[in-house]
């Protein structure tokens, strides 16, 4: 009984890629306004976390991921809050690498749900942006938690950074612009936003660019209008007008 009722739920948010953006956008504010410490890193664990568990439902994933993804959420949370009561940055960097990997096996199911889909629909669209935008998230987490282990900062110890520093970083170099204003002094840091540059580059011009080609917003109405058409003149179908 549990059973039916855990699938019939999974069923009702089957493809939900459009749930899915909007909670990868919250969570895109919320690191906006809000720095990954303190009280603000539970609620920026809580939105990533329901946007990695909502996305894996969307995408079908088995019922035992799921579960996973929920505990492992949960877990993230717990140890954020006790990061902001101990003021321990270890416990936050568990916690980013907990969400960091969950959002990346999540977004994962997504881009696999996209690319294996029969055709392209609108919501393959949202599902192929909501996985673009949370690149730049992923990213963000990674750049705080490189930030915290590095003894000189991740743009150099004379730069005070703010949360929302990272995200800008992050998008700024996911989309290639380049702005200049924040350079990575370390290594590690440039090794990684290289990688994150070429990542932006490759999924946007191949993936996004080539659905957004075929996608025929009018085929699926044509379809239903050619079908009932087709119902309507059968030889059994009773007479109109």
């Amino acid at each position: 009984m549990n059973r039916e009722r855990w699938l019939q739920r999974a069923q009702r948010v089957s493809d939900a890629f459009g749930l899915v953006l909007l909670l990868v956008v919250t969570t895109y504010v919320l690191a906006s306004v809000m720095s990954n410490r303190g009280w603000a890193a539970v609620l920026l664990s809580l939105s990533t976390g329901a946007t990695s568990v909502v996305a894996l439902t969307s995408s079908q994933a088995r019922a035992a991921v799921v579960r996973w993804a929920l505990a492992i959420a949960g877990l993230a949370t717990v140890l954020a809050a006790v990061s902001a009561v101990s003021d321990v940055k270890l416990w936050l960097n568990i916690a980013s690498f907990l969400e960091i990997g969950l959002l990346a096996i999540a977004m994962a199911a997504v881009l696999r749900r996209v690319v294996t889909a029969s055709s392209v629909s609108f919501r393959t669209i949202l599902g192929a942006i909501s996985v673009y935008i949370a690149l730049g998230i992923l990213f963000t987490w990674t750049y705080g938690v490189i930030d915290r282990i590095e003894g000189g900062g991740f743009f150099g110890a004379g730069v005070a950074t703010r949360g929302s520093d990272f995200l800008f970083f992050s998008y700024t170099t996911l989309t290639t612009t380049g702005y200049g204003d924040l350079i990575p002094a370390g290594q590690v840091g440039r090794m990684i936003s290289g990688l994150e540059m070429m990542i932006g580059q490759v999924f946007l011009v191949t993936l996004v660019a080539g659905l957004v080609s075929l996608w025929r917003p009018g085929e699926g109405l044509l379809r239903r209008r050619e079908r009932r058409g087709d119902a309507d003149s059968s030889p059994g179908a009773p007479p109109t007008g």
